[in-house]
């Protein structure tokens, strides 16, 4: 069965085929509000996805749904709107929202640098997602390994550092255990973006 996307214009990703809420009438206006509204709902997304969570025995770092809503929301978003809707999650977090993994708050945790390694994931599977990164299961494929690297290349170190563990201690504890669900993760979203793409891509 062909899992091809129906031909939309180069450029665009999902967000982009959304309609403007006509309340603001037409431009500029009626597109930040759109915008605003996506940042918004991406951050909130993410948040709630985080308290799918799971602790791993030995780990300081739960398997949760979070690094793979911060991945669909920076691919369906796009680089910038996906950049600051991690953003406003991560500030948030910060700040004492209790919207981290398995309600958790604050920066003063190990796991942290998986956060900031999703703000960096999100941005460049917008810019993936852009060049067509998620309208065949393939690419969606590689479009989420991308991402996943990205945030472990960030999270992974930091959570050496944050712990005191050597670096292979870290991946060991921080990246072995979540590779099956990453897997999944990513079968999941090989059937779901390109199907939204055939779905939304006829309307465009």
């Amino acid at each position: 069965m062909s899992t091809a996307a129906a031909p939309a214009r180069p450029g665009l990703v999902l967000a982009d085929l959304l309609p403007s809420p006509k309340l603001f009438g037409q431009g500029d206006s009626a597109t930040r509000v759109r915008d605003i509204t996506l940042v918004v709902g991406g951050a909130a997304l993410t948040g709630i996805a985080a308290q799918i969570a799971l602790p791993v025995p030995g780990s300081p770092v739960p398997v949760s749904g979070q690094t793979f809503a911060a991945l669909l929301v920076g691919t369906a978003l796009g680089a910038r709107r996906g950049l600051l809707s991690l953003a406003l999650y991560a500030v948030a977090g910060m700040a004492g929202m209790p919207w981290l993994a398995q309600g958790a708050s604050g920066y003063a945790m190990p796991s942290f640098g998986y956060i900031l390694g999703m703000l960096l994931a999100a941005t460049a599977v917008g810019h993936l997602a852009r060049r067509g990164g998620d309208r065949s299961m393939l690419r969606m494929a590689g479009t989420m390994a991308a991402g996943s690297a990205i945030i472990y290349a960030v999270g992974v170190p930091y959570l050496a550092l944050a712990t005191g563990m050597s670096l292979g201690e870290a991946v060991a504890a921080g990246l072995v255990p979540f590779l099956i669900g990453d897997a999944l993760k990513a079968a999941l979203a090989m059937g779901t973006l390109p199907t939204a793409w055939k779905l939304l891509g006829r309307r465009d």
